[in-house]
This record gives structure tokens, C-alpha cells and sequence, in this order.
């Protein structure tokens, strides 16, 4: 771990923390216009809910294999460099996206975003380099209320944006990660000292042989499994949550991107400021278990909404995931080495990727078929009741593991 100074160390999570916020908001800005882009060149919503899913999944599954990657470039030559390149990387993308004529650019672009968006991995490895394992929760905390903070701004932004035009918020996205790969390259130091620095190896590097790192504490693959089905259950946003809130409540892009700004004002309330309380107070395992049992039943709440003012209401028990992620990473993190940090980082991304893939695909069919006429299901809420089963099972196995994990500390 890097030895920094209280002040010093103050600073640098401050330059991570805007470098993220950054990255967040010019993503944020897209989710609101997107969706209706693609329902743009397709001319129909049940059909844009479906390739929807399928850019997701694509997104996705760059991230599956080129995370493992990142995360062990990182481990070799730095945190820094890796950051500056995906910011550059997206500003790219963004512009690409932004003139796409037809479906094709658009898939092009969202494979382009796979790759360079991996770099999230470097920025949990950023914060594991400089901060002691007893704290890294609260710091997890903190890098996840830059991305909410992020995506308060960024919907807000896009919605906006979108009522002018659905090309407008790319090119703003674009002008953003510009300043974030400026502001990183003057601002952002290295966190990753040489002695702690791994030599790349493809073996490691590789998506399924990062995630063997993962089998080597019983905690450690359970955890991986909680990863999974917590990022399975909120791909459900993603995939069908713009189309489904202009389905069913009518809501405009400029609705839809506040609503997202007030999740992202929730959820950064949740990690920002309860995350270290509550672990100081609970412990890391049981505040994620809780968190995994309240975002279950936030997410079946607003499935079952029957007025926009209920869903928007089901957000603030919804928020309560914030409270597994950080912790999650925390317990994770305390069974690897520090040099192995990155691999850790990018493992889990693999995880969550695969979960990306899978996902937006299935959430996407369920949603496409609950709006067919012929469906046995015509309830357009399903794929929201599904994601909430799936969280739910994630809690008990969070909770199980915990109890396993706690039996084996106890002296014999």
C-alpha cells in the first residue's frame, strides 16, 4: 500500500473523485436519450427493448474480456496511465455514437465503451493501493457516491439535452471525458508504487484465469456469486427502464433523466454517508446483507407500482443496495495481496460482466414478451419482479456465507 500522509492521501482521493464523477456523468448523460435512439431507427418500443438488452449485453461482454486485461496492465505499469486512456478512449466513442447513421455505429460504439469503461476495475485498485484494509468500505463508499453523484448530473443533463436533440448529449459526453482525460493528466498522481508492481501475465490477464483468483478462499467465491446475481438482478435498469417508465407512465426523457438523478442523489446518500457508520457499527458482512435484502424489496416495489408516484416512491427502499457493493468489495479485498489488487478488480469485473451479458438479454425478452399480444404474461412490471427473486436469493447467500465465514474465524 502506498504511504501517503493524512493530507496528501485527503488529495489524491479527491483527484480520483472527481476524475470518476467526470467519467460518470458523461456516461449518465446517454441512458435517457438512448434507448429512444435506437426505438428511432427500429420504430417500435418492444423491439428497441429487446436490442436494447442485446447493446447491453455487447457493452457487457467487451467488459468480460477486456477488464481481466486492464486490471493486469494496471498491476504492471500504474493506475494513472490506464485511467488517462479510457478517458481519451470514450471522448472517442461519444463522438462516434454521435454520428452514427444507422444500428451498426451504434454497436460499434457500444464495444468501443466496453473496452474503455473497464478501466472502473483501475479506479477500486486506485483506491485499495492507498488505503488500509480496515477502511477500504467507506473509501468503496466514497468512490460509489462519485458515481451516483455522477449520475445525478448526468440524466439530469441528458434529458435535457434530449428534448433538443438525441444527438446532443453525445456530443457533450464527448466534451467531458475530454476534460476528464486533461484534468487527470495534470492533476491525477500514480498510486501504485514499483515494489508493489506485477509483471503482465496472459495467464492472469485472461477473463477466466483472473477469476480463478477468486476459488482461492471459500469467502472469497461465494462472495463472487453475490457479485453475479447482485449485478444480474440491477441490469434490469439498464435494459428495459427507460422504455418501460415512457410504457407505462408516460414519462418524457427530461422525466425520466430526473428520476434517474434522484436514484443517483439516494444512492449517493446511502454510500457517501451511511456506508462507514454503518460498518463501524455492524461489520461489513451484515451491512451487506441488509442492503442485499432492502434493494429486494425496493425493486418489487416499484414492479408493482401503479402510479409513477409509487415507483418514485419504491426508489428509497431501492437505495439500500448502495450498502452491499462497498462492502462487498471491502470483504474481498482482504483476501488478496496488495500486488494481486488489480487482478482482484478485474476478476470481479469479469463476474459482473458476465452478469451484463446475460442480463440485459433476459430482462430485455421478458419485457419484449410481456408487451406481445398473444403473452400468457401481460404484465409489463414481470422483469422487475424477476430481478427482485434474484436479489433476494443473492441476500441469502450473503447471509449464508457471512455465518460460514464468521464459524471459521471463531477460536477453536
Amino acid at each position: 500500500m502506498s504511504v501517503l500522509s493524512g493530507n496528501r492521501r485527503k488529495a489524491v482521493i479527491a483527484f480520483i473523485f472527481v476524475t470518476a464523477v467526470l467519467d460518470i456523468v458523461a456516461m449518465g448523460i446517454i441512458i435517457p436519450v438512448f434507448p429512444s435512439l435506437i426505438e428511432e431507427f427500429v420504430g417500435s418500443n418492444a423491439d428497441a427493448g429487446w436490442i436494447n438488452g442485446v447493446f447491453v449485453a455487447l457493452w457487457a461482454g467487451m467488459q468480460f474480456l477486456a477488464s481481466p486485461v486492464i486490471g493486469s496492465l494496471s498491476d504492471q505499469y500504474g493506475r494513472r496511465p490506464v485511467i488517462l486512456l479510457s478517458c481519451a478512449g470514450l471522448a472517442v466513442d461519444y463522438v462516434l455514437m454521435a454520428l452514427a447513421p444507422n444500428l451498426w455505429w451504434l454497436a460499434a460504439g457500444r464495444l468501443i465503451a466496453g473496452v474503455t469503461s473497464s478501466s472502473f476495475t483501475t479506479v477500486f485498485a486506485y483506491m485499495a493501493d492507498i488505503t488500509p484494509p480496515e477502511g477500504r468500505a467507506r473509501a468503496y463508499g466514497l468512490i460509489g457516491a462519485a458515481f451516483s453523484g455522477g449520475f445525478v448530473l448526468g440524466p439530469l443533463i441528458g434529458g435535457f439535452l434530449g428534448e433538443i436533440s438525441p444527438r446532443a448529449p453525445f456530443w457533450f459526453a464527448a466534451g467531458l471525458s475530454g476534460v476528464a482525460f486533461l484534468y487527470g493528466l495534470f492533476i491525477l498522481p500514480e498510486s501504485l508504487p514499483l515494489k508493489n508492481r506485477m509483471p503482465f501475465s496472459w495467464r492472469r490477464a485472461n477473463p477466466f484465469g483472473a477469476m480463478k483468483l477468486l476459488a482461492s478462499h471459500p469467502e472469497l467465491s461465494g462472495l463472487a456469486v453475490v457479485n453475479f446475481l447482485l449485478h444480474f438482478a440491477h441490469h434490469v435498469f439498464s435494459a428495459v427502464f427507460v422504455l418501460y417508465a415512457a410504457y407505462r407512465y408516460g414519462w418524457s426523457p427530461w422525466q425520466v433523466g430526473a428520476l434517474l438523478a434522484l436514484v443517483g442523489v439516494l444512492d449517493m446518500a446511502v454510500q457517501g454517508l451511511l456506508v462507514g457508520p454503518a460498518v463501524k457499527r455492524f461489520g461489513d458482512r451484515a451491512v451487506m446483507v441488509f442492503g442485499l435484502f432492502g434493494g429486494s424489496i425496493g425493486i418489487a416495489s416499484m414492479g408493482l407500482a401503479p402510479t409513477g408516484l409509487l415507483f418514485t416512491l419504491a426508489m428509497v427502499p431501492n437505495a439500500l443496495w448502495g450498502l452491499a457493493m462497498p462492502t462487498l468489495q471491502s470483504l474481498m479485498t482482504q483476501h488478496v495481496s496488495e500486488s494481486e489488487q488489480g487482478q482482484l478488480q478485474g476478476a470481479n469485473m469479469s463476474v459482473a460482466s458476465i452478469a451484463g451479458v446475460a442480463s440485459p438479454l433476459f430482462f430485455g425478452a421478458v419485457y419484449a414478451f410481456t408487451l406481445r399480444e398473444d403473452s400468457w404474461l401481460p404484465f409489463s412490471g414481470t422483469a422487475f419482479l424477476v430481478a427482485s427473486l434474484v436479489l433476494l436469493v443473492g441476500a441469502l447467500l450473503g447471509w449464508f456465507v457471512a455465518k460460514q465465514a464468521q464459524r471459521r474465524e471463531q477460536p477453536a
